[in-house]
């Protein structure tokens, strides 16, 4: 009885949270009485619900339209203006970029030609995908960065890691050997022919010698003496080592691990690539209206150059945490390395090459991205006077999220096809809906009508006090 009674009460210990953490703040509102303590009962729910997530954040963010109009902080009217903002236009816009990127398989043809050009030794093919990862991190969500560009490396690493295998069945490849030198001195290959082993296929296989130990002196008299005097032959059935060794294990966990860390800082390099950004850029607009000191241009000219450096370091930590302390390849000649990456760098090309020829709508796509940045760049850069000034009656009006709506609303207009088929937009709304991080959107805006709220809080208790003093 007892047992099932605990158990219950742990199936249901979220629903109990919910009902618990209310009651044991409800002193608050109900003992002290005051607009600052109702206004303090709303901060720490919502902050208790969001850390132990009870309840899915994004609903835990509609708290303050529920209680606050319920304690008369402010009207239910005010708090809904509180929960959209500039940013999420500028989220909205971005997103319809993203939206056609990943529909058109951009980022897969960038990412590609990333790794294409900084080449396929390990190193290198990491700093590739890294810097690929970083680079559309910038322009759309961490986690769509991510989502983008990981089938990438799954992919390149999957056909890397199988013409190794091929390489045990015959086809030998030094090229894919990732760690020759660590090798050498672990590793014995022998090539066995058909001529000195009749039952073996016509074939050579490139084989590993494996420590195994000592054996029994006592041997089965119906086994052939040359079979046990043949550590080649008994090493050839277990071909499986060399394509899943420990270096290409480190090597998968590197690249999954730098993707990871790239996105988080290709985010901070720009103005719209992380949402954290946005924030900070709309609180401190409403702090202060009149500075505008924030654009996409001076937040891009003092992030950059801590991106770079960020990103250089962590590849080195990663190469030199998984991969090992050999940094030979930094000051190699580009000779040297072509020849021991011939095969892999195959790989890339084939699947550079299965993308096809860039479409129309990858052109579209990218003319759009390049524009958008060259607008937000010269929109308002700081030295001198950017495109804005243009319209002097309306300073302040014009903002980046002014011109990421612009061009994402051309994605649905624009037509993905020519007049000989049925028309059909760059993208359509389920595809963005599909993308929009509703989430985010309610959680920020919960944010900010929380803010408001402990704005007017504020706002009355200081005038308060004044009429106090005055008195």
């Amino acid at each position: 009885m007892l047992r099932s009674v605990g158990r219950g009460l742990w199936n249901y210990r979220s629903v109990i949270f919910v009902i618990l953490i209310p009651l044991l703040l409800l002193p608050l509102p109900l003992v002290i009485r005051t607009k600052v303590a109702e206004c303090a009962f709303v901060l720490l729910l919502m902050a208790v619900f969001w850390v132990t997530e009870v309840i899915p954040l994004s609903m835990t963010a509609m708290l303050p339209a529920l209680l606050f109009p319920m304690f008369g902080i402010m009207k239910s009217s005010n708090v809904a203006k509180a929960y959209f903002k500039d940013f999420h236009f500028l989220l909205m816009g971005v997103i319809c970029l993203a939206t056609s990127i990943e529909k058109w398989g951009l980022h897969r043809r960038i990412a590609l030609r990333l790794v294409s050009m900084v080449g396929v030794n390990p190193a290198w093919l990491m700093l590739g995908f890294m810097s690929g990862c970083a680079f559309i991190s910038m322009w759309v969500q961490n986690t769509s960065a991510v989502t983008m560009v990981m089938p990438i490396v799954e992919a390149v690493l999957q056909q890397i890691l199988k013409a190794k295998e091929l390489g045990c069945n015959g086809n030998v490849n030094p090229n894919l050997q990732l760690y020759e030198t660590d090798m050498k001195t672990e590793s014995i290959k022998k090539t066995i022919s058909n001529e000195k082993k009749p039952d073996a296929p016509a074939e050579n296989f490139t084989c590993v010698e494996i420590q195994t130990p000592p054996q029994s002196d006592q041997s089965d008299p119906a086994q052939p003496q040359s079979d046990q005097s043949d550590p080649a032959q008994a090493a050839a059935c277990a071909p499986a080592v060399v394509s899943r060794s420990q270096q290409d294990l480190m090597m998968c966990k590197a690249m999954c691990i730098g993707i990871a860390y790239s996105s988080n800082i290709g985010g901070i390099t720009t103005l719209p690539g992380t949402s954290p950004n946005l924030i900070f850029s709309e609180y401190l607009n409403q702090i202060y209206p009149e500075c505008n000191c924030i654009n996409f241009g001076n937040w891009l000219l003092m992030c950059l150059p801590i991106s770079v450096i960020m990103l250089l370091l962590t590849w080195i930590w990663l190469y030199w945490l998984f991969l090992g302390s050999d940094f030979t390849f930094l000051w190699q000649c580009d000779g040297v390395q072509s020849g021991k990456e011939k095969a892999a760098r195959k790989v890339i090309e084939e699947e550079y090459k299965s993308l096809g020829a860039i479409r129309p709508q990858e052109i579209f796509t990218g003319m759009v991205f390049l524009l958008m940045v060259l607008l937000w760049l010269t929109r308002s850069p700081g030295f001198m006077p950017g495109w804005a000034s243009l319209f002097p009656h309306h300073s302040g009006y014009i903002t980046d999220a002014t011109v990421a709506l612009l061009l994402g609303f051309l994605f649905f207009i624009i037509p993905a096809h020519g007049p000989d088929k049925k028309y059909e937009a760059m993208i359509s709304w389920e595809e963005f809906q599909a993308l929009m991080p509703w989430k985010v959107a309610l959680l920020v805006g919960g944010g900010f009508a929380l803010a408001e709220g402990a704005k007017v809080v504020f706002t009355f208790l200081s005038e308060k006090n004044a009429s106090n003093s005055s008195q």
